[in-house]
């Protein structure tokens, strides 16, 4: 059972946190070119899509700690250092996604950024990128973990 757990774990983790990722670092510059010209027509076609993945796929993306946890109970490692403090990196990185990068996409999108979004965008996809680098160390590592 810890196989497919362990499988379907990091298949989401690939396939929902991947495309957040690429498609939060694509947005500033589109939200730029939207600061510039409210009424460019390409990159607000653009931001839409690019936000509209952000949204879809931090919503399915929830798969990942969801089975994460299921895994870590089955291996009985629920009390490793190691794990706890990629659970709370995770959360981090979920509330920079929900109560940054999200809104302030919105907010270009409604035409209410200011002319430093895509400056703050820029760096909240950054911080939250990096968080999710520093968890994937903290799962191959595993530092102090018990066997």
């Amino acid at each position: 059972m810890s196989s497919v757990l362990l499988t379907v774990h990091v298949v989401a983790a690939l396939l929902t946190l991947g495309p957040v990722a690429i498609a939060g670092s694509l947005f500033p510059r589109p939200a730029r070119a939207l600061a510039a010209d409210a009424d460019d027509v390409g990159a607000r076609a653009v931001a839409t899509v690019l936000h509209r993945i952000c949204h879809v796929y931090a919503i399915v993306s929830l798969a990942v700690p969801t089975f994460g946890i299921a895994l870590a109970y089955e291996l009985d490692s629920l009390g490793e250092a190691w794990l706890l403090v990629s659970i709370g990196l995770t959360a981090v990185a979920a509330a920079i996604l929900a109560f940054g990068v999200l809104p302030e996409q919105r907010e270009v999108l409604r035409g209410n950024g200011t002319a430093g979004s895509p400056r703050r965008l820029a760096l909240l996809v950054g911080l939250f990128n990096l968080v999710w680098v520093a968890v994937a160390v903290l799962m191959v590592v595993q530092p102090g973990a018990h066997s």
